[in-house]
């Protein structure tokens, strides 16, 4: 046992036996099913959060732009590329973000406050840094669920069909899991590093800017028209998530490298994944 402040902390002795491996495993579905009861409880809360901004953007830009005449891109040609089929990665790539921002970073605002309600999961008999793991998994679980919801929308509601080919079903199910896990890891990182009362100005210093440069609305090939720009947004997460889903849902569009994509997803999760961690052990015993 660890005592840090007014809190006691329980810590298994990670001596490496069979044992205390099915302990670790046995906590750690423990804190999942938790969050899922939980997680039951609110599911229309979540699913409110989760549909409004797909279901805003595809009805704006999809279906009321092309009957008033303000359709961007053009229907015609090879593979009748329309705006619905260049935004609908895009709003995957936003959907997976912002679930897993709400579904981390806004819980441990509350977590960390006066209440220290974070002391009820680190009591569990799993290591600090397992707690934080549980969180980066429950809530890319909930990215992909997102991500999910987004297909019928675009389904139904654009006045032009959306064209979707999947070339390898592989290929997408690596990028959504990866990019769900970088969202997780990005909610923690946030979570862990901003004072609770200030988590609600992230959302318009951080997110939103990063939503706008992240590749959402437009490929990222025709930023080659501005090129400073092109390379900065390199550092953003969110450009590989939509151009690994533009590359997996829509390949007839200008689309980065797979590999390049794959590997840059991968970095994200160990950076981010890192940082995350890090603070929240700082958190939770510095």
């Amino acid at each position: 046992m660890s005592k840090t402040g007014s809190s006691v902390i329980a810590t298994p002795n990670p001596n490496g036996s069979p044992a205390t491996a099915r302990l670790y495993v046995h906590a750690f579905w423990g804190l999942l099913l938790r969050d899922f009861r939980v997680l039951r409880r609110e599911l229309g809360p979540f699913a409110v959060r989760v549909v409004m901004n797909p279901l805003l953007f595809l009805f704006v830009f999809t279906y009321i732009f092309p009957r008033i005449g303000q359709s961007f891109g053009s229907s015609s040609g090879a593979g009748g590329i329309n705006f619905g089929t260049v935004l609908l990665p895009g709003l995957m790539a936003v959907a997976i973000m912002f679930t897993g921002i709400a579904a981390v970073a806004l819980p441990l605002s509350t977590e960390f406050g006066i209440t220290r309600e974070i002391d009820d999961r680190v009591m569990c008999p799993l290591p600090v840094s397992g707690v934080a793991i549980e969180k980066i998994r429950f809530s890319a679980l909930q990215c992909i669920l997102s991500a999910l919801i987004v297909f019928p929308l675009a389904y139904f509601i654009p006045s032009e069909p959306v064209h979707v080919h999947v070339g390898s079903y592989w290929f997408l199910s690596a990028v959504v899991l990866l990019a769900s896990l970088v969202s997780g890891a990005l909610g923690l990182t946030i979570g862990t590093t901003v004072e609770p009362r200030q988590i609600g100005l992230i959302f318009s210093v951080v997110v939103v800017p990063i939503t706008f440069l992240g590749c959402v609305y437009y490929p990222w090939a025709l930023l080659r028209h501005i090129p400073w720009l092109q390379y900065a947004v390199l550092l953003n997460p969110i450009v590989y998530m939509s151009e690994g889903l533009r590359a997996a849902l829509t390949p007839a569009l200008p689309h980065m490298p797979a590999r390049l994509i794959l590997s840059a997803l991968v970095l994200s999760v160990l950076i981010l994944g890192w940082a995350g961690i890090r603070g929240f052990l700082r958190r939770v015993i510095g």
